[in-house]
């Protein structure tokens, strides 16, 4: 019974992220579109234009594209949250022998993206970009895995969106430790009072939403003002909300099942937007042979596939943990180059790494490149060995 709920859970997470994957790459190429056209100009002016909320006497005055990316995505980091809460309940992650795998995956998914980075850029103004290339997009990577349909095993889908979260949960950890600037400890220390309170109400068995939603705000303004980024608040929540395997009393569940649609086809598209306006000037070819493209292009294309098919290899021989009957070591190396695809994550960082908007831009024009080409390889060499499959 339980695997089954299990199933039905994976199901709709995938086929919603699969659909959000498509939608993504299509508000991308409109964006970019746009920009370039004779309404890019006042597309982009919309998009850093002021938006000025005030609520209680507090005045919140932040460009439209600000709100997205320490609002809007703290919602989408609240799901994250959540996601990685599910699975170490009730996922993959649950079993430490099973979750072994996708998790030594993932932290050489990590680990060689920002060497290669690092490897280009060290001692130069760009060197803190090395966090870009680290993390792999879920919604992405499930939509190109999907376009391949019934020939792929389930069991790889499920390794790949495991391997993502796992992903996502070192690229939280990353912008917390390195990407948070002028640190104000009264906000902060507020912030994680606020974060203790919730867990005590979860310890308590709380489980009307109300007493963790209404605190969780006001926890994000405080983590907004402390130099922390307020992203960070909608993973605190998710681990604060109670988690209970009876899915019909499950507050975390309820939450997540809420946000999935809303994450997928307003947010995630809505970022998308906002984010990828980007004007393709004179140069911006060459801009992909700078140190700090080069080293993007470089850690999510080589050091991702790299990295995940290496640690796996060398988990697998010294008898760890072993593959997935039904899932080959062709069709991990494909997993591994498609795992290279890091728009959201990795625009994401790109926006709180350098402060040189050009910088900004170029690493975003990077990012996409190695996406696309991550896309393409990935999807080639899953399709080779599906063929090989059939043929023998």
């Amino acid at each position: 019974m339980q695997s089954t709920k299990t199933t039905n859970i994976f199901s709709d997470f995938f086929e919603s992220e699969k659909t959000g994957g498509l939608i993504l790459i299509v508000c991308t190429v409109v964006s970019i579109f746009i920009s370039n056209t004779s309404l890019g100009e006042n597309y982009i002016h919309f998009w850093h234009s002021y938006l000025n909320l005030s609520f209680l006497k507090i005045e919140l005055n932040y460009s439209v594209e600000h709100w997205i990316n320490d609002g809007l995505m703290t919602i989408f980091f609240l799901l994250v949250g959540l996601e990685i809460e599910r699975e170490l309940y009730i996922g993959e992650l649950a079993d430490f022998k099973k979750a072994l795998l996708p998790i030594l995956a993932a932290v050489g998914g990590m680990a060689f993206p920002a060497a290669i980075h690092f490897f280009f850029n060290r001692g130069t103004d760009t060197q803190s970009g090395f966090g870009i290339p680290m993390a792999t997009d879920i919604a992405f990577a499930l939509g190109m895995l999907s376009l391949l349909g019934n020939k792929i095993p389930v069991s790889l889908k499920i390794f790949l969106s495991a391997l993502a979260i796992i992903d996502d949960l070192g690229a939280i950890i990353i912008i917390a430790v390195f990407y948070s600037k002028g640190i104000s400890f009264v906000y902060l220390s507020v912030a994680l009072g606020i974060f203790i309170l919730l867990l005590v109400f979860n310890r308590l068995k709380i489980i009307n939403l109300f007493f963790y939603i209404i605190p969780g705000i006001v926890m994000w303004y405080c983590m907004l003002k402390s130099g922390v980024h307020a992203t960070i608040s909608g993973v605190l929540l998710a681990f604060a909300i109670p988690f209970n395997k009876n899915r019909e009393k499950n507050p975390s569940a309820i939450v997540q099942h809420f946000l999935h649609k809303p994450v997928a086809f307003l947010i995630l598209p809505v970022f998308a937007l906002a984010n990828t306006c980007i004007l393709l000037s004179d140069g911006w070819l060459q801009s992909l042979t700078h140190h700090n493209s080069l080293g993007i292009i470089a850690g999510l294309f080589l050091g991702k596939p790299i990295g995940i098919f290496l640690l796996c290899f060398i988990a697998v021989k010294a008898g760890l943990c072993k593959l997935p009957e039904d899932i080959s070591w062709r069709h991990l190396a494909g997993v591994g180059i498609l795992a290279g695809i890091g728009f959201t994550m990795s625009i994401f960082i790109s926006n709180m790494a350098f402060p040189d908007v050009n910088l900004v831009q170029s690493s975003k024009i990077a990012v996409l490149a190695a996406s696309f080409i991550a896309s393409i390889a990935g999807l080639g060499l899953l399709f080779l060995s599906v063929v090989k499959k059939n043929a023998g």
